[in-house]
C-alpha cells in the first residue's frame, strides 16, 4: 500500500479520491510566477506524487501564469484514468507578478479554455471558482454571475464538476442555487479555523472541504505546543499538523505543496501519523 492510501478517501464529484492529494502551486517559480528553477526537478515531483498513489492534483493555470498546468502535462500525460486533476478560474496575473480578480463572463470562459489546452485535456474534471473577498480572505459578494457562467461551460461538455474556493457558507448557499457544488477549497490549519460550521454542514451533504494553506502558506505555522507534540511522536511539525487535518473531519481533503521530492514524502507520510486523543486535545486547544 503506498503513503497516500494511508489516509483513506473520499468522494470528489463522481470519484472517490485519496484524501492526501498534492497541490502544484509551489512547482512555479519565486512568487508562483514564471517558470521553475529546475524544471526536471518540478517534473519529478509530479512523478513521485502520482507513484506514491496521489490520485488528487490542484492546480490553476494562473500559477507561472500557465506554467503547472504544462509541467502537470508534460509529466503525467496521458493521464492515469483515476488521477483528478483540479483547476481553478478568477484570477489572472499581472506583469508585475500581482494577482488580480478575473471574473466577468469573458474572462472565467477564457480560463477554461486555457486549462483544457495548457492541460491536454477535452473535459476539465473539477473546477473552482475562485471568489475574490480581500485575496486571502472570503467576503459576501454576489457570485451569481460568475457561477452560472462555469455552469453554462458545465452544460456544453467542457466542464465535469464545479466548486468553489475562498468562499463564505453565504456563497455556497447561493452556488448550489445555481449548479451542483463537489467541493470547497478555504484557507484551513491548525491555527486557522474560521470554517468549523461549514465543515460539518458540507460532511452532512457528502461534500469535500479542501484547505488551501494547510502548513500555513508563505507563513508556515509554528507553535511550541505543536513542536512539544512533534517531538513526543518524533515527526516534524509540518506532519503533525497535516496528520491533525487529516483526523479532524472525514470530509477534509488534503493538497499541500512542494517543489521537493523529499519534503513530498514528508508530507505524505503524515497518512500514516495517528496522534493519540491526549494530544489531539493539545493541539485543538490552540484555538478557543
Amino acid at each position: 500500500m503506498s503513503r497516500a492510501d494511508t489516509a483513506g478517501t473520499f468522494q470528489l464529484g463522481d470519484r472517490a479520491v485519496k484524501r492526501m492529494g498534492y497541490g502544484a502551486m509551489q512547482l512555479a517559480g519565486p512568487q508562483v510566477f514564471g517558470p521553475p528553477k529546475d524544471p526536471a526537478a518540478a517534473i519529478a515531483v509530479l512523478r513521485e506524487a502520482v507513484a506514491a498513489g496521489v490520485n488528487h492534483i490542484d492546480t490553476a493555470d494562473f500559477y507561472g501564469p500557465h506554467v503547472t498546468n504544462r509541467l502537470i502535462r508534460e509529466a503525467l500525460h496521458p493521464y492515469a484514468e483515476d488521477l483528478v486533476i483540479v483547476t481553478k478560474v478568477g484570477a489572472v496575473r499581472g506583469a508585475d507578478a500581482s494577482w488580480n480578480p478575473a471574473h466577468s463572463p469573458a474572462e472565467l470562459t477564457r480560463a477554461v479554455h486555457d486549462n483544457l489546452r495548457n492541460l491536454g485535456v477535452d473535459v476539465l474534471e473539477v473546477v473552482n471558482l475562485r471568489a475574490w473577498g480581500n485575496l486571502h480572505a472570503p467576503a459576501d459578494d454576489d457570485i451569481e454571475e460568475q457561477f452560472s457562467t462555469l455552469a453554462e461551460l458545465q452544460r456544453q461538455g467542457l466542464i465535469r464538476h464545479l466548486g468553489l474556493s475562498n468562499v463564505t457558507a453565504f456563497q455556497v448557499r447561493q452556488a448550489q442555487g445555481i449548479a451542483k457544488v463537489a467541493c470547497v477549497q478555504n484557507h484551513y490549519n491548525l491555527t486557522h479555523r474560521d470554517d468549523e460550521q461549514l465543515i460539518a454542514e458540507l460532511g452532512k451533504q457528502g461534500i469535500a472541504y479542501v484547505p488551501f494553506f494547510p502548513l500555513g502558506g508563505f507563513t508556515p505555522l509554528q507553535s511550541q505546543t505543536l513542536s512539544s507534540v512533534a517531538a513526543r511522536l518524533e515527526a516534524s511539525p509540518l506532519c503533525v499538523a497535516l496528520a491533525w487535518l487529516l483526523q479532524r473531519a472525514p470530509n477534509i481533503l488534503l493538497i499541500p505543496g512542494t517543489s521537493s521530492v523529499a519534503h513530498l514524502r514528508e508530507n505524505l507520510s503524515a497518512s500514516e501519523l495517528k496522534i493519540p486523543a491526549q494530544m489531539l486535545a493539545e493541539l485543538d486547544g490552540l484555538v478557543h
